[in-house]
């Protein structure tokens, strides 16, 4: 049996019929995470996945349903760790999840080079300049600043874990975008789909999702902008079979 350590609680994954452990304080999943576990390609038959900077587990949880493959999730805060293992372990995806409670520069070493067919990563968004730190709790901010891990520590181990032709993404700032394409180039990670999200029509976008290969050919795809909202703050259409499997 599992069970809620204080200010715990279970919330539903409504499109995959799962549940995961949150809490407010300590570590919940944002839209980010839907958007990048929906824009991924996912093998569906078999190969090996990983995410880094994993949080809770939202995205391996999230993949399950869509891959028989095996997925692996790094997260270096260990009480954020054990909510992840505590959702797989109540999902009874033990099998085909595993979850690795470490730093994710260490991940190349520990779990070998080329061994995945897909990475993917939610990093922290801000950088050390950033003036909210002091303003946020330890969990949180580890999760949301670049303390323990930068941009390029994140594109450098995935260059590492994936697979020569192996798919490597991310979900982002759009203020980001040209320190991303550098670095992904930089790794040997061609970049080959990118996509806005935007909280309504007629608003800039707030978040980018990039999707790359390791190792491949220069052609790069903008594909069609994604809009969270419409105009009487109703999610979208793609945005409920996303979230709701609508």
């Amino acid at each position: 049996m599992v069970k809620l350590l204080e200010t715990e609680r279970f919330d539903d994954l409504l499109a995959e019929g799962l549940k995961i452990i949150q809490s407010s304080s300590i570590s919940t999943f944002s839209l980010d995470a839907v958007l990048l576990a929906n824009f991924v390609y996912v093998p569906i038959q078999k190969g090996n996945m990983i995410d880094l900077c994993t949080g809770n587990g939202v995205i391996p949880l999230m993949l399950s349903k869509r891959t028989k493959g095996k997925l692996f999730g790094v997260e270096i805060q260990e009480r954020i760790y054990d909510m992840a293992k505590r959702s797989v372990i109540y999902n009874e995806l033990q099998e085909q999840i595993n979850l690795i409670h470490g730093d994710l520069k260490d991940m190349p070493a520990k779990l070998g080079q080329g061994k995945f067919e897909v990475v993917t990563c939610n990093p922290p968004y801000f950088t050390m300049k950033d003036s909210h730190i002091q303003k946020e709790n330890e969990h949180l901010a580890i999760a949301r600043h670049e303390l323990l891990c930068t941009l390029e520590d994140t594109i450098s181990a995935s260059s590492k874990l994936v697979k020569n032709s192996g798919k490597v993404a991310f979900v982002h700032r759009p203020n980001r975008l040209l320190d991303i394409i550098g670095l992904m180039k930089k790794y040997n990670i061609e970049p080959k789909r990118i996509r806005f999200v935007h909280p309504r029509e007629g608003k800039e976008a707030n978040t980018i999702l990039v999707e790359g290969i390791k190792n491949g050919k220069s052609d790069l795809k903008i594909l069609p902008p994604l809009l969270v909202y419409q105009a009487n703050g109703e999610y979208t259409e793609e945005m409920k079979g996303m979230l709701y499997g609508e």
